[in-house]
């Protein structure tokens, strides 16, 4: 734990923890999967099952691939099990299926997401995105939802960085924002997020917004949230100890 250093800078998870994911990528895995294996239900669980989806539930595996791995990660999973489909090719569906949800499915974690950003910018605290989608994708899907201009710092699987729960992002953000690591928060719903956030000397917080459940995250977690909701409170709190 990096002890109670002065929180400067707040470093996001996009999905599970920005948005709720489960509602946001829901529909968007049973289409992909759909479009893999239209006429074959035996290869569509087949599909979900490798990479930690149920599709008749709809439910997700906290350790999922989906959840916490790339589109690249998740096309290398599936190329041996897709005959015609190269991992490239798996890769650009993921990442259609990634601009889709987008459009159709984003719901994001707390009630007024630029309104709570604002609040945190407020403070004084620069924001950043580390995200195992694809960039251009996190862009887009912030620019969705009215939060895009938030952010100072918005990196991607595809960004040149190491992912998580390598350091590389954190390290970066903490790099862009000025701050020392140990300044930096990193919010995320999964243990690949905590455990970036540990390897870089940064704070790791949890939130219940992702498949990953309170037990999953506590041996990471400095502490666990419901959502990025409680933040603010949260902030507060910790300010009043501190004092």
């Amino acid at each position: 734990m990096p002890g109670r250093a002065q929180i400067r800078a707040v470093l996001f998870d996009k999905d599970g923890t920005l948005f709720d994911f489960a509602a946001t990528w829901r529909r968007a895995a049973h289409a992909l999967i759909e479009r893999l294996a239209p006429d074959d239900p035996d290869r569509r669980r087949a599909l979900g099952a490798a990479c930690g989806f149920d599709i008749e539930s709809g439910a997700f595996a906290a350790g999922s691939v989906i959840v916490a791995g790339s589109a690249d990660a998740l096309a290398h999973v599936w190329a041996p099990m897709t005959e015609g489909l190269d991992a490239k090719r798996l890769e650009a569906l993921a990442l259609d299926a990634s601009a889709a949800a987008g459009g159709l499915t984003l719901t994001p974690a707390a009630p007024d997401l630029p309104g709570l950003l604002d609040g945190l910018l407020a403070r004084g605290l620069a924001l950043g995105v580390a995200t195992h989608d694809g960039e251009a994708a996190a862009r887009d899907h912030l620019a969705a939802v009215g939060a895009l201009d938030r952010f100072s710092f918005i990196a991607g699987y595809d960004s040149g960085h190491a992912p998580k729960p390598a350091p590389d992002m954190v390290l970066a953000f903490a790099a862009a924002a000025g701050v020392a690591p140990r300044a930096v928060a990193m919010i995320g719903d999964s243990v690949h997020d905590l455990g970036a956030a540990r390897a870089a000397g940064a704070l790791a917080i949890g939130v219940l917004t992702g498949p990953a459940r309170h037990d999953d995250l506590a041996p990471l977690a400095d502490a666990i949230l419901p959502s990025i909701a409680a933040l603010p409170d949260w902030l507060d709190a910790r300010d009043r100890v501190a004092g």
